[in-house]
C-alpha cells in the first residue's frame, strides 16, 4: 500500500504564502503521479495540480495558474506545493494524492490553509 501525509498547513494573511509538503510511505515504487486537490465548506473537491514521476511534467487547474507551484523529490517521496500570492477564495482542505497501478488512487488526510485577515 502506499500512505501520504500531508504538513504545512495554517492561517496566512492575503497576499501571503504557504508551502504543504506531503510525503509518501509504502509502495512509493508504484506511484505515478502526485498532485494535490482541496475541498472548500460546501464545494466539491477540485484539481489543483499534478506533477508526474518521470520527467516532472506538471499541469494546474486555472486558478492557481502563475501563483501556485508543486514540485516533486523523487529521493525523498515528497511533493510540494507552494503557494504565493494566496488569496481568501484559496481557503480549503488541501488533499495530497497519489496515483498508482496497484493501488489505485490514494489519499492523504488533508491539512487546512486558510486565507484571512
Amino acid at each position: 500500500q502506499v500512505q501520504l501525509v500531508e504538513s504545512g498547513g495554517g492561517l496566512v494573511q492575503p497576499g501571503g504564502s504557504l508551502r504543504l509538503s506531503c510525503v509518501a510511505a509504502g509502495s512509493t515504487f508504484d506511484i505515478d503521479r502526485l498532485g494535490w486537490f482541496r475541498q472548500a465548506p460546501g464545494k466539491q473537491r477540485e484539481l489543483v495540480g499534478t506533477i508526474s514521476r518521470i520527467g516532472g511534467m506538471t499541469n494546474y487547474a486555472d486558478s492557481v495558474k502563475g501563483r501556485f507551484t508543486i514540485s516533486r523529490d523523487n529521493s525523498k517521496n515528497e511533493v510540494y506545493l507552494q503557494m504565493n500570492s494566496l488569496k481568501p477564495e484559496d481557503t480549503a482542505v488541501y488533499y495530497c494524492n497519489a496515483q498508482t497501478t496497484l493501488f489505485g488512487s490514494i489519499w492523504g488526510q488533508g491539512t487546512q490553509v486558510t486565507v484571512s485577515s
